[in-house]
């Protein structure tokens, strides 16, 4: 393997909503969160890609405020470290490229960095290692590298890279001729018969080269970046908060920013297959698949069908007699589409957001930094949820206006605080929270804690909280701690 002369520091892209993924992928539960091959979540697996201290060193993480628990917890899970750099708002991979430049470039303007996408699947860790570490000279030079991968087909929803002249000492490396917008069918076919790669959106560079190239072609982008970076917090758990000027930064990608303008453009052809498991068809193509080419992930039983993809959280799937179709069930949503057309799931999704009441943006499954809840049972003055509580998390110290509370363990031990006493429930043991009573439950022990909560009042809204005390810093200043009893 190429050796390299400094650390790489990997940096990784967790934006954008996945809406082709739907049901699965929505914005509480994003695409780069999802087990979507080998049981493993694309955020794990690029963790684990980049976990060569030969190589790297400890990522960046570039991602939304609202995911920053999630993320933290899936990187204790893969025993990764790293910073969280959160953005308050999306404003696509220019700014969050940019800002992530500023940020390096602050502590060492020479900082190499590597811009990976949270949700891309690449099966050959090695050959991926072995390209990043071939392509650091090139960029240590002053090229900002882009990953060209060898087409398996001629894809539609990939842009493509012409390759220019080889560069000198930097095997693997050359101009870029082009870049190529995402082509028709027949002119994908000659893009691919032409030696043309397709375009990972994954990049190498200096924070050098990041910032000059920024002010000659996005300066604006650059401008709101840097003051977004120097207006940032550190947040309790050592996250860094960007600005909220952030939320300002011209909306665009950082192919039309600035790979496609300037003249520091270069390509490696990568050893390694990709794919951006953009569609429900190329995450079939990515998994394993039975005789007939159905490829089933949860209960589902198959007779006379072939090249599906099956996909559930909970509902037993049936299917008989169908070829190639998309079928995807979560707890309160099912997608049934043809294979070939799962691009277009992304149209259903606008579609059904034009509808009252869609189930688009949540899950009946709400992840929290501590679990998750899940809403059972809903009426007018009642709701039943089921509460997961991970391994060494706990709730806030909490109180609520309008309803009171029933806990039932049914998993694991809670210990359980109301006003001040604290008991022990295992399972089949049970307690009652008064209206307005000071309360939290902790998972202690080293496996799942599980709860059956009955609400009853006359307001059941999330918003009916008041939190005292929280070990993921979501106290409102204006609250008073409760008397120590």
């Amino acid at each position: 393997m190429t050796e390299v002369v400094r650390p790489i520091t990997p940096v990784i892209l967790c934006g954008g909503a996945g809406t082709r993924l739907w049901p699965l992928s929505r914005e509480t539960r994003p695409k780069p969160l999802l087990p979507l091959v080998g049981g493993t979540s694309t955020f794990a697996a690029t963790l684990t890609r980049v976990a060569d201290d030969r190589i790297f060193s400890a990522p960046l993480i570039v991602a939304n405020r609202d995911q920053r628990h999630m993320l933290a917890a899936a990187m204790g899970e893969a025993g990764a470290l790293g910073q969280l750099l959160l953005e308050p708002d999306a404003r696509d991979t220019a700014a969050a490229i940019a800002a992530a430049v500023v940020f390096a470039a602050k502590r060492d303007p020479n900082a190499l960095l590597l811009f990976l996408a949270a949700d891309h699947h690449i099966d050959d860790t090695e050959g991926f290692r072995r390209t990043v570490a071939a392509a650091a000279g090139a960029a240590e030079a002053g090229r900002i590298v882009t990953f060209g991968v060898r087409p398996g087909h001629p894809a539609t929803g990939y842009g493509y890279i012409a390759r220019g002249a080889a560069l000198p000492d930097a095997d693997g490396v050359s101009e870029v001729a082009a870049f190529v917008e995402k082509p028709d069918a027949a002119t994908a076919g000659r893009h691919v018969a032409a030696g043309y790669l397709w375009n990972s959106g994954n990049f190498l560079m200096t924070a050098q080269a990041g910032l000059a190239e920024f002010a000659a072609h996005a300066p604006d982008v650059l401008a709101t970046a840097t003051a977004a970076v120097e207006a940032a917090e550190t947040g309790p758990d050592g996250a860094t908060l960007l600005g909220k000027v952030f939320g300002s930064a011209r909306r665009i990608s950082f192919d039309h920013a600035v790979m496609e303008k300037t003249a520091r453009a270069a390509v490696i052809d990568a050893a390694f297959d990709w794919s951006d498991l953009g569609t429900w068809d190329s995450v079939w193509a990515a998994v394993w698949k039975d005789a007939e080419g159905n490829a089933v992930q949860g209960d589902a039983t198959l007779v006379a069908a072939s090249g599906n993809f099956v996909s559930t959280d909970r509902p037993t799937i049936g299917l008989l007699g169908v070829d190639d179709l998309v079928v995807v069930a979560s707890d309160d949503t099912v997608l049934v589409a043809p294979r070939s057309r799962s691009d277009e799931v992304k149209t259903l999704v606008s579609a059904i957001k034009a509808k009252p009441e869609a189930v688009i943006g949540d899950y009946a499954r709400h992840y929290r930094p501590w679990g998750y809840y899940q809403s059972i049972d809903l009426g007018p003055a009642h709701q039943v949820k089921r509460l997961v509580v991970s391994p060494g998390q706990r709730l806030s110290l909490q109180k609520h206006r309008h309803r009171s509370e029933h806990w039932t363990v049914v998993e694991g031990a809670a210990e359980v605080t109301i006003d001040g006493r604290v008991i022990v429930l295992r399972p089949n043991e049970s307690t009652y929270i008064p209206l307005g009573a000071v309360h939290r439950a902790a998972n202690r022990g080293e496996t799942t804690l599980t709860i059956i909560e009955v609400q009853c009042g006359d307001y059941l809204g999330e918003d009916d909280i008041i939190r005292f005390e929280d070990d993921y810093g979501r106290v409102s200043s204006d609250h008073v701690p409760p008397p120590r009893r």
